[in-house]
């Protein structure tokens, strides 16, 4: 059950498959469990993007025994995949095989015809031509994966570790994905979807509106609101957090509260005020209030945080 395949071919991307050779292929007996038996197939010395040959079993047999085969992404995606690979996957689902597709993978299992009236993802800027090229799937360019079993998807590069950290998070359960996650330096669980990678052309009123956040930065300290924003924008909420939602990805609070935290991380590098003072200083107004916004966005407790960086800065960054 533990059997993982990574299938390579022409085409084949580096970046995506060396995430899943970290996370399934590094020997994590550490971490308290028998990790996965991991396998390399394909082509022999399949080319890996524009640097890279990697040495491979040859041909793809062991596509079709694994219990869970991952799919890097694919280069040229007007272009068909190797038959090879797509013939390997229809065999592998028709014995049942959890089967994964990082970035523009999605496109290869598309093209075996495995992804018919199942909700997919894949990187932003190629969502739409998946979509138009395959109309009986549900594409979701605003997530950074998919768990449609036995079929997951991840959106583009680093939305990878996402996805991979969520397979280990059911296959071992999230005391274990937590801790590869720390070993890795990398967030559990990363909030929100990649909608906020998307650059968005800029409403009408943008420069307003970037004019209205460099003011709500300058007055962190004050107990601000999203009506605040919106009267400050002369806008009604409703159409500021449309406008909002159309620049950055999310909404006026969520937003704020970014900023409120990121702005705690900075006094947490570069001051020894208080928590209770630094909640005061980013309107969080009680360090109760801090403590919660910060552990969720940051998965840490601010204290934490500050020991972890004390001595990173001893000065603020100067400004760009």
């Amino acid at each position: 059950m533990r059997s993982v395949v990574l299938a390579l071919y022409e085409g084949a991307m580096l970046f995506e498959a060396a995430t899943a050779i970290e996370v399934f292929g590094v020997d994590r007996g550490d971490l308290g469990s028998p990790w996965y038996d991991f396998t390399v197939c394909g082509p022999k010395a399949a080319q890996l993007g524009a640097v890279a040959r990697v040495p491979s079993s040859p041909g793809f047999a062991p596509v079709r025994s694994a219990h869970t085969v991952i799919i890097p992404a694919y280069h040229d995606v007007d272009r068909d995949p190797p038959a090879d690979i797509v013939n390997a996957l229809r065999a592998a689902h028709a014995r049942g095989a959890r089967i994964v597709s990082l970035c523009t993978g999605s496109f290869v299992l598309a093209a075996a015809g495995l992804l018919s009236g199942r909700r997919v993802t894949t990187h932003w800027a190629h969502a739409e031509q998946l979509a138009s090229r395959y109309p009986d799937i549900t594409v979701d360019a605003e997530v950074l994966y998919v768990d449609d079993h036995p079929f997951l998807s991840s959106a583009g590069k680093a939305a990878c570790m996402d996805l991979s950290l969520h397979i280990v998070r059911t296959d071992y359960g999230a005391t274990t994905a937590n801790a590869l996650a720390r070993s890795l330096v990398v967030p559990p669980h990363r909030a929100g979807g990649q909608a906020q990678f998307i650059t968005a052309p800029a409403p009408p009123g943008g420069t307003h509106l970037q004019d209205l956040m460099r003011w709500a930065t300058e007055h962190l300290h004050e107990p601000l609101t999203v009506q605040d924003l919106a009267t400050r924008a002369s806008m009604s909420t409703r159409n500021l957090a449309r406008h909002f939602i159309a620049t950055t990805g999310t909404t006026p609070l969520h937003w704020l509260h970014n900023q409120r935290v990121h702005r705690a991380q900075e006094l947490l590098e570069t001051t020894d005020a208080s928590v209770d003072v630094i909640a005061e200083r980013t309107g969080m107004g009680t360090a109760a209030t801090l403590r919660r916004h910060f552990n969720q966005t940051v998965g840490v407790a601010p204290d934490t945080y500050r020991r972890t960086f004390r001595g990173r800065r001893t000065t603020p960054p100067n400004p760009p």
